[in-house]
């Protein structure tokens, strides 16, 4: 790190940052010659497969983001090899603000969440970052213990069908409240702002409901069916366009719920470190299960 650091400085303290699943987090304290102190972010991928790849793809959006007015960490270096490191690792500007993960507050970030999704599908590459990719098959999901089995059933015959033909957009691909930063004045919670958005490791070029998908499943899990329903109707409301027909953006909001049916354990284990105890492995899954449902209801 100290190679990229300016004359005179040094690091003084490092902390770890929890909530990422795939990287290692650390907030490095930085000694400046003049006596005072800044922050950078040490991301590291410790054993993940495809470290390189992810790394490549992320110092590549960090660098188109820069002067776009999207709130994104500034690049400092990155070794996606592993040559000076000892893991593949990025470092970048330290961004302030906090993830807010709790119920209170939600009427007012929703929105901010929804514009801000709205600027990201805005921009316009001179090089598109790559192809988005699903995962998920009809015969990959897990369907929840006691989940309605019809809804679920009807909901895999969606994804059975080809995807549906799309308007190309710079995709974030892991949109989320995990990935978002705010700042909230104690004393004036509805002047809440976005301040950063981070983790730009799939960025992806694909269809606007993709992103719109994620996040709205997130929301779901974390608080409840209804404000993933909620979060589109507000990406609608800032601006935002989704795919025309109800059918195709159907297509891709189920996609996104069946995606998680196969890691609600390793997406429901952040939330319970951060303080969301009450986020248990099969609590999830009853919320994914009624998310499910609710949507094969408003939209099927």
């Amino acid at each position: 790190m100290s190679r990229h650091l300016e004359v005179g400085e040094r690091i003084v303290r490092t902390e770890a940052l929890h909530g990422g699943i795939t990287a290692e987090m650390r907030r490095l304290t930085i000694g400046t010659r003049g006596g005072g102190t800044r922050d950078l972010v040490l991301r590291t991928f410790v054993n993940v497969e495809h470290a390189e790849d992810w790394l490549n793809r992320e110092t590549g959006a960090l660098t188109l983001l820069t002067g776009t007015g999207v709130p994104a960490p500034g690049l400092v270096a990155v070794d996606p090899t592993a040559a000076h490191c000892e893991y593949p690792s990025l470092l970048m500007t330290h961004l302030a603000g906090r993830t807010v993960l709790d119920d209170e507050g939600l009427e007012t970030r929703v929105p901010l969440l929804a514009h801000q999704l709205v600027a990201i599908h805005a921009l316009r590459p001179a090089e598109r970052p790559r192809k988005y990719v699903t995962l998920t098959t009809a015969d990959t999901v897990v369907v929840p213990k006691g989940a309605d089995a019809a809804a679920w059933a009807a909901a895999i015959d969606v994804i059975r069908r080809p995807p549906p033909p799309y308007e190309g957009r710079f995709l974030h691909r892991d949109f989320q409240p995990g990935n978002v930063l705010f700042d909230v004045p104690p004393t004036r919670p509805q002047d809440t702002r976005i301040t950063g958005v981070v983790d730009w490791a799939a960025t992806s070029w694909g269809p606007a409901d993709l992103d719109v998908a994620h996040c709205s499943t997130n929301l779901a899990l974390l608080h409840g069916p209804a404000w993933g329903l909620r979060f589109a109707e507000a990406y609608e409301e800032a601006g935002g366009v989704p795919a025309e027909a109800a059918s195709e953006r159907l297509y891709w909001r189920v996609r996104s719920g069946l995606a998680f049916s196969e890691e609600v354990q390793l997406v429901s284990q952040p939330w319970r470190e951060a303080g969301r105890t009450e986020l248990t492995t099969r609590a999830v899954e009853e919320r994914l299960d009624a998310y499910v449902t609710a949507l094969m209801d408003a939209l099927g």
